[in-house]
């Protein structure tokens, strides 16, 4: 599947957007109460600033494949994080065109969020900290990717972010029970220094109906999908093919949009708790 195909695939995500919590503009809402899904997100509405910092430096995204990787997943997600990008020939709206739209939050400075690339792969086929992450554990995956040889990530403190994308066989403390993706930072005490970085999986084999709905119905829903008039149901057909990955782009949107507007969880965020999971905007999709 070339490029292109992808990108025209990523309009249709512009109207899925979990993280649609930083839209500006007004749009009509369908809310799914079905099953509730947790990503360590804000919520819908009331973010409010706590005067930290944002990512006002160009970003630069490094990104961490843990496990075994279908490489036709690999490409779909790197071509939407490319899209992130202006490009000359992209039609509107655009993936660049909603980033542009997360940039308009700013800091006690008046700095705005700056633009994003993505900036360097890593590749832990071996499981490095084995087949089960905890949130902890998360932060040595990125101190193996940064320390390997003779192919690291540079250990980028000034304004790198860090995205750890685990596979299907990779269980994560929470996934798929409260959390399909998360963000904090870094420890001094383990990586030397504190860096913003974000978690998402692959929920493809393990909970499609928890973390890529609408692509896929929660078996524990009690019911079957909302049936349509000619008899089938109303569940989105996923746009790249597989319902997994096409969620987990979803949730890729949604975190780095908090991790650029709240990377040492002191900036903008709803509630008491910054790092609390809350109901996230996954299920509440944009119809016209």
């Amino acid at each position: 599947m070339d490029s292109k195909f992808h990108f025209f695939h990523y309009l249709q995500f512009l109207l899925l957007l979990s993280s649609s919590c930083f839209s500006l503009v007004s749009f009509s809402w369908i809310p799914y109460n079905e099953n509730k899904n947790y990503e360590g997100s804000s919520d819908l509405v009331n973010l409010e600033y706590h005067m930290g910092p944002v990512l006002s430096s160009p970003i630069k995204l490094y990104v961490i494949w843990y496990g075994q990787w279908n490489p036709s997943h690999q490409a779909t997600i790197r071509d939407f994080l490319n899209s992130f990008s202006s490009s000359s020939y992209a039609p509107h709206p655009s993936v660049a065109d909603w980033w542009r739209t997360v940039r308009l939050y700013t800091d006690q400075t008046g700095q705005n969020i700056s633009t994003i690339s993505l900036s360097g792969e890593f590749f832990d086929f071996k499981y490095s900290q084995g087949k089960y992450l905890s949130r902890l554990s998360m932060q040595y995956v990125i101190k193996n990717a940064v320390r390997s040889y003779p192919k690291s990530l540079p250990l980028n403190y000034r304004n790198g972010v860090y995205l750890v994308l685990t596979s299907y066989d990779v269980q994560v403390q929470e996934f798929c029970r409260a959390v399909c993706g998360f963000h904090y930072l870094t420890f001094p005490s383990i990586l030397g220094v504190t860096v913003p970085y974000a978690w998402v999986g692959y929920s493809g084999k393990q909970c499609p109906g928890f973390c890529a709905y609408p692509f896929a119905w929660p078996k524990n829903s009690g019911k079957p999908p909302p049936s349509t008039i000619n008899g089938g149901n109303s569940l989105m057909g996923a746009p790249n093919g597989d319902p997994g990955v096409d969620g987990m782009i979803s949730v890729i949107a949604h975190e780095l949009a908090e991790v650029s507007s709240n990377p040492l969880v002191n900036a903008w965020y709803a509630g008491d708790d910054p790092i609390a999971p809350t109901e996230s905007t996954r299920g509440v999709y944009i119809v016209d």
